[in-house]
């Protein structure tokens, strides 16, 4: 039987490889082995996280993560190389953009494995963005493209990609986050420790910051935090933030005020449980874009550029920039009852993976 192998090496690349996995159980005709290649690693990454996803544990874990871009990259490099001449597979399918997508990507093609890329396509522009790096060579050697959104297909066709390679077929990232929604419908909500920083009202906002650009610039951050707390004044908000973030909000002496509730990193189910019925999400995410675009949540992008212009062109997402004071206005406009509606896009209708699947099969014969 042909075998595929599965790349992930951060907690959202499992988030896109549950409902690919899911897929190939149902399908049965391929073989597959997750890799994780420990580019990111933490506690919640236990038995529960892949009970919740509905997958098995991963078949392999590298464990080459920490150090600079270049020292992972390498690190991934070296374990993948070594596991693909031990074991050759037909195919490796990576997806996103972090640097394990990058690293095994390189190795499977020059050893003449073929590459499928899911995510392909996206761009934001910012090579500035390490993320714009890795999606750049990955999909400049990738030979089988699935594409999330149509700016991603006219992308790869301006880099001289063939149609039969390019395949528009949607989102994992909405199969996984339909799935987990409706398991979510059976759940307790007050199981979940954050429930406890809902107001009685059920009347709040969520934000999550995260990118370098945002979260390491004392002018910036100051900026931000500015506008979040003016917003809180009219809107409590609840902020679960990343170790690095708090560390600098406090570093850099920025008061968000007694309206703003600091919450550590959560669970994807809890995590879930809380944007899905908050007014409006604000935040730097690219996932979260497309996921508050999926459900119809009202979300305001605290960044210049989005790789993912569909959420703002037929989605919910406003893309305000940095500015405070834009920041502001779209968080009342949202609070005014004038938020935007959106739309979710065609094919993002929880069946992306088994599209990717069915494409797979045909290309490697079964």
């Amino acid at each position: 039987m042909k075998t595929i192998y599965l790349v992930a090496g951060a907690r959202p690349n499992f988030m896109k490889i549950a409902p690919i996995v899911r897929a190939l159980q149902a399908h049965g005709g391929l073989a597959f082995k997750i890799i994780h290649t420990g580019q990111h690693y933490d506690r919640e990454m236990n038995d529960v996280f892949f009970e919740e996803l509905g997958i098995p544990q991963p078949d392999v874990f590298m464990g080459a993560g920490g150090g600079s871009h270049a020292q992972q990259t390498a690190k991934i490099m070296v374990a993948f190389e070594e596991l693909c001449q031990a074991e050759r597979p037909d195919a490796v399918l990576v997806v996103g953009d972090v640097n394990s997508t990058l690293a095994c990507s390189i190795v499977a093609k020059k050893l003449n494995i073929p590459v499928a890329h899911v995510e392909a396509g996206l761009r934001s522009g910012d090579r500035t963005m390490p993320e714009e790096i890795n999606r750049l060579v990955t999909d400049s050697i990738s030979d089988w493209f699935f594409v999330t959104e149509p700016s991603g297909v006219e992308h790869l066709r301006r880099e001289g990609k063939p149609d039969s390679a390019i395949h528009y077929v949607g989102h994992v990232m909405v199969d996984n986050l339909l799935y987990q929604a409706e398991k979510l419908t059976d759940a307790d909500p007050s199981s979940f420790e954050i429930s406890a920083n809902i107001p009685v009202d059920r009347s709040y906002g969520v934000v999550t910051l995260h990118r370098p650009s945002n979260v390491d610039d004392p002018v910036m951050m100051a900026q931000i935090g500015g506008a979040l707390r003016e917003i809180s004044t009219e809107l409590p908000l609840i902020f679960p933030v990343h170790p690095r973030t708090r560390g600098n909000l406090e570093k850099f002496g920025v008061d968000l005020g007694p309206n703003v509730t600091l919450v550590g990193p959560q669970a994807y189910m809890a995590f879930l449980s809380l944007w899905k019925d908050a007014l409006v999400v604000l935040t730097d995410s690219g996932g979260l874009q497309e996921e508050t675009t999926a459900l119809g949540v009202p979300c305001i992008t605290i960044r210049e550029n989005t790789e993912r212009p569909v959420t703002v062109d037929e989605g919910s997402n406003v893309l305000a920039g940095t500015d405070p004071v834009r920041i502001v206005a779209e968080a009342r406009k949202v609070l005014a009852g004038k938020g935007k509606q959106g739309r979710r896009p065609q094919l993002w209708d929880g069946k992306a993976a088994e599209r990717i699947v069915a494409i797979l099969a045909g290309e490697l014969g079964v």
